[in-house]
C-alpha cells in the first residue's frame, strides 16, 4: 500500500450536484476541483451535468414562452 498518497474520500451524490452547480457558474473552489478530479469515475459528474444543462435549457424555454405572446 502506498503511504505517500493521501486517502481519497468518496463523494456523495449531493457533493457531485454541488460541484457541478458551482463549476457551471464558475465559483468552484480549487480544493473541491482537485477532490473531484481525484475520483475514480467521472460518470456521475457527466450525468449530473447533462441533467443540469437540460433542466436549465428547458427552464429558459419555458420562461421565454411565458413572456412572449403566442
Amino acid at each position: 500500500m502506498d503511504n505517500d498518497k493521501p486517502q481519497q474520500d468518496k463523494v456523495g451524490m449531493m457533493d457531485v450536484v454541488k460541484s457541478v452547480f458551482a463549476a457551471m457558474f464558475g465559483v468552484q473552489s480549487d480544493k473541491n476541483r482537485q477532490r473531484d478530479f481525484q475520483q475514480a469515475s467521472m460518470v456521475p459528474y457527466i450525468v449530473v451535468g447533462f441533467v443540469f444543462v437540460l433542466v436549465f435549457v428547458l427552464g429558459l424555454m419555458g420562461l421565454v414562452s411565458l413572456i412572449t405572446p403566442n
